[in-house]
């Protein structure tokens, strides 16, 4: 008789996102004049432009800039449509977070350069981390922390959410994130959560969920796309996804297998509240950071 294929438990599959190798890799979203945004991030924000391309049969460019390499921080992937006039952040989305060695200098720089400061430098209240808010050309808000040199200046991504703990559970299952802190804030009227590949937020690149009380709803608009993370292997993260969605909600969105025009396999989902998720897997980037 021959063998038959031993049966794999679905708890087993949900282990591998923990032994999977994963990082942020980078976060996409809409500008509206990618020449200006270009500039603003480089001269404000002390970004590099790591590269850039037209797809004019598709009708748009992106480029990627980041503080260090692609294939080892958490970088920005900024797309314009043509044609497009003006985005909508919707109320969904929160800010990106930006860890800097001189907060005051950073701020009179943005300053300088045309940002908008909306939270001059100073302490948090009730903490003694000093952090600024800002924003770019297009209005998305950054946060901005006053921290040692960090191997991820690009610190943090943040958006609200109706169902906090269904989220952070969707996270830690779904993606193999570690839960490293909840924070309620009764006089902020708020309560925090925040996760990431690994325990120290002041050194990782973090996810931030928000759960403001009583809000029911939010709006996404069509400005913030998606984070991309990376995976050993995309289909059987897709299945770990698939069995996570039919627990807690969301669905897959774009099936496991090598993207349209390229050879790099992605597979891409939304979490039970619609935000996006694409998981890349690791050779083929690299690999086609090099062609």
């Amino acid at each position: 008789m021959a063998d038959v294929a031993p049966v794999v438990l679905n708890d087993e599959i949900l282990e591998w996102p923990k032994n999977d190798k994963r990082r942020f890799l980078h976060v996409v979203y809409h500008v509206v004049d990618l020449d200006r945004s270009i500039k603003f991030y480089t001269e404000a924000f002390g970004m590099t432009l790591l590269r850039k391309r037209d797809v004019p049969k598709n009708k748009y460019s992106s480029a990627v800039l980041g503080f260090g390499l692609e294939e080892s921080t958490f970088v920005v992937e900024l797309i314009q449509n043509d044609g497009v006039e003006n985005y909508d952040i919707g109320t969904g989305f929160g800010h990106f977070g930006i860890s800097t060695t001189d907060i005051y200098q950073l701020v009179e720089t943005i300053r300088a350069k045309g940002g908008k400061i909306t939270q001059e430098a100073g302490a948090a209240e009730g903490t003694t981390a000093v952090v600024a808010f800002v924003q770019d050309l297009d209005g998305y808000e950054f946060e901005l922390f006053q921290r040692d040199a960090t191997p991820e200046p690009l610190c943090q991504v943040m958006f609200h959410v109706v169902d906090l703990d269904r989220s952070i559970e969707f996270y830690e299952k779904a993606l193999g994130m570690n839960h490293i802190v909840t924070i309620d804030r009764p006089e902020e009227k708020d309560t925090i959560a925040m996760l990431g590949y690994g325990d120290d937020p002041n050194q990782i690149a973090i996810l931030e969920l928000i759960y403001n009380y009583d809000v029911t709803e939010y709006t996404k608009g069509n400005a913030y796309s998606h984070i991309a993370i990376s995976t050993d292997d995309v289909y059987k993260s897709a299945e770990v996804v698939k069995l996570v969605t039919q627990e807690l909600g969301g669905k897959i969105i774009r099936q496991p297998g090598p993207f349209p025009g390229t050879s790099t396999k992605i597979t891409a989902f939304e979490d039970p509240e619609g935000w996006k998720t694409v998981l890349i897997d690791n050779q083929d980037f690299l690999k086609g950071l090099e062609e």
